[in-house]
């Protein structure tokens, strides 16, 4: 009976539903001598645990972390570089040779805006050209089609007179 109770609370251990005192009854039965053999790998689990609740912490622990004033100059002087690497740049200004790159930046965009102006009206007169001839071909079919007509109308104006 008391093995049976045993693998229930262990059961429950497991699922970690037991109470301090079921837990204390297992921790007890584990450490006596009489423990069934299925269940001897959970004895050193519980003895860590009997064995553990004794240990004590025997260091003095400080209640003031020592600081050095070192560390907070040091961050002092961290933000101090940060902020005049942002602001000695836009004091001084930008430099001559940036201007002059800057100049010759904008001269070759508009020089580039320029070619690719010229090359687009070129391409629209293309385009309109072709418009146009397409327009020459389109009256031409026509033209062709009237004339295939025409000489039809011919041979059969031909045939009726030649019959008469």
């Amino acid at each position: 009976m008391v093995l049976n109770n045993i693998e229930t609370l262990i059961e429950k251990y497991n699922n970690a539903e037991t109470t301090l005192k079921e837990e204390a009854q297992l921790r007890a039965y584990f450490e006596s001598e009489d423990v069934a053999p299925h269940l001897e790998h959970y004895k050193p689990l519980f003895l860590y645990f009997s064995e553990a609740q004794n240990e004590q912490y025997t260091k003095d622990v400080p209640l003031k972390p020592k600081r050095t004033k070192l560390y907070q100059w040091i961050s002092v002087a961290a933000v101090a570089v940060l902020m005049l690497g942002f602001m000695v740049p836009q004091l001084l200004g930008p430099s001559e040779e940036e201007i002059r790159q800057q100049q010759i930046a904008m001269e070759t965009y508009n020089q580039t805006m320029e070619a690719l102006s010229l090359i687009s009206l070129g391409m629209n007169e293309g385009k309109a050209q072709m418009t146009n001839l397409a327009l020459v071909s389109d009256n031409l079919n026509s033209g062709v089609s009237q004339v295939n007509r025409l000489s039809e109308f011919n041979k059969q104006t031909s045939r009726i007179l030649k019959n008469k």
